[in-house]
């Protein structure tokens, strides 16, 4: 276990080598208003044995049932090999791939996954991970500003994106004074295509297009892209990595595709973890490579014709004088983007095909069984992929907390739709994969049932 080996003694030594009374000192330039002041709630040292006591109590705290949430993290089945695989210490130890010559192995497996990756996507060229889908939106739109030189500094983001990705989208972009342009949720559940419309033409610089979006639905994302080309914006697309084995790629949307395409790659061989660590994905069209954020990897020859691998283009301020920089903030979360291009490679299309549609066919069946309730009703109509909103006779909250504390086989029921989403009233949204059986639908049914009694 990891542990700081300096003495008291040791520490004296530092200060007076560097002329400081004490430890405080060395922070003395930040303003005594501005210092957080004691930390009440972290507690005293402890050794390593009541340390592993205690994160064994937290890991024990996570509530084990039946899973119908989704919202942005899927429970899908990973194959055991994956993390074999991933966690070798090959890869488990492996730090950023700087020199190619020791790191042959782990620079072939971000080409691959950036393979993967614009072969999902349609695009031309994938960087080799963000931090999240979130964050990687938020470089996206950064990315559009920086290539749409006579840009207004305003993106258009749909009321159907999952509303945590508008939320740190606005958290990021409002410092560089991006204005940020929301498109309400029509009746069907999708973006209300008039009010894109209705925008004037060349006042915005991205529109944001979800698909599926955050209630499940599938955008019309062929008019979509095709009215913002109209009026000279960029399209950027967040997308489902699982839903691209079924759906038609983002670089062929409309009549001349997607700019830049997002998400979150937690779909692909990372489990829930409780909340993380996930990755990011990002892809472009070829033209706007320059502005990408992060590392590619490219794979060339050495002098002897033999194939080797390196990185290609580094735009990150590490590596450049931090004014030129094209991004200050992103990095990769290389360890979950192994375990990805392992689980794709053991999958293949077909396999990723076969998971996709079993969640669609899954979802569908217990939104009908769901319905079936009294009371219980589809928010929206329009067709959905492997998440469906559906509205309660009784607030969802209580509803939740019933169903989690369910005894023969706890269920956390879905995300309540409530908070970000007052006007649908007691709205939940609910999730099905391929993990979930006909027993485990029945199963929701007949408890959600219990508690509306």
């Amino acid at each position: 276990m990891p542990f700081i080996p300096h003495t008291e003694t040791d520490v004296a030594n530092m200060l007076s080598a560097i002329k400081a009374p004490n430890f405080d000192a060395l922070f003395d330039e930040i303003p005594a208003e501005l210092r957080c002041g004691p930390l009440a709630h972290v507690p005293a040292r402890l050794t390593e044995m009541e340390v592993a006591r205690l994160m064994h109590g937290r890991a024990h705290q996570d509530r084990h049932g039946l899973s119908f949430i989704g919202a942005g993290a899927y429970e899908h089945h990973i194959p055991a090999a994956v993390w074999e695989i991933t966690t070798r210490g090959e890869f488990y130890s492996a730090y950023t791939p700087y020199q190619a010559e020791a790191s042959q192995g782990t620079l072939q497996l971000l080409y691959e996954f950036q393979s993967m990756m614009t072969a999902l996507t349609g695009m031309d060229v994938s960087n080799a991970s963000m931090y999240d889908g979130a964050s990687a939106l938020a470089e996206s739109v950064l990315m559009a500003e920086r290539a749409h030189k006579d840009g207004k500094r305003k993106v258009v983001v749909p009321r159907t994106l999952h509303p945590l990705y508008r939320k740190v989208l606005f958290a990021l972009i409002d410092a560089q004074k991006i204005d940020i342009v929301e498109l309400p949720v029509d009746g069907s559940g999708r973006t209300d295509r008039a009010a894109l419309e209705a925008l004037q033409a060349g006042s915005f610089t991205s529109l944001v297009i979800p698909q599926p979006n955050f209630f499940g639905a599938y955008e019309d994302v062929d008019a979509l892209t095709d009215i913002a080309r109209a009026k000279g914006a960029m399209v950027i697309a967040v997308v489902n990595p699982v839903s691209l084995a079924v759906l038609k790629p983002p670089g062929e949307w409309g009549a001349t595709g997607a700019d830049i395409v997002c998400g979150d790659g937690q779909p692909l061989g990372a489990p829930l973890s409780s909340g993380g660590p996930y990755f990011g994905f990002l892809t472009a069209k070829q033209e706007f490579v320059r502005q990408m954020p992060g590392r590619i990897v490219g794979r060339t020859v050495d002098l002897d014709g033999k194939p080797g691998f390196t990185l290609t283009l580094q735009a990150r301020e590490q590596h450049i004088r931090r004014s030129k920089a094209t991004s200050n903030i992103c990095t990769n979360q290389g360890l979950l983007v192994t375990a990805a291009t392992i689980h794709m490679s053991l999958l293949g299309a077909e396999g990723l095909a076969r998971v996709a549609s079993a969640s669609v066919r899954h979802t569908e069946e217990l939104a009908n069984l769901l319905c079936e309730i009294p009371g219980v009703t589809r928010v929206f109509d329009a067709p959905v992929f492997h998440e469906v909103a559906i509205r309660l006779p009784r607030p969802v909250g209580a509803v939740l907390s019933a169903l989690a504390a369910t005894e023969a086989l706890a269920i956390l029921g879905g995300f309540d739709l409530s908070a970000d989403y007052p006007e649908l009233g007691d709205s939940l949204l609910i999730c099905a994969t391929e993990t979930k059986t006909p027993a485990d639908l029945r199963h929701y049914r007949d408890a959600l049932a219990a508690v509306l009694i």
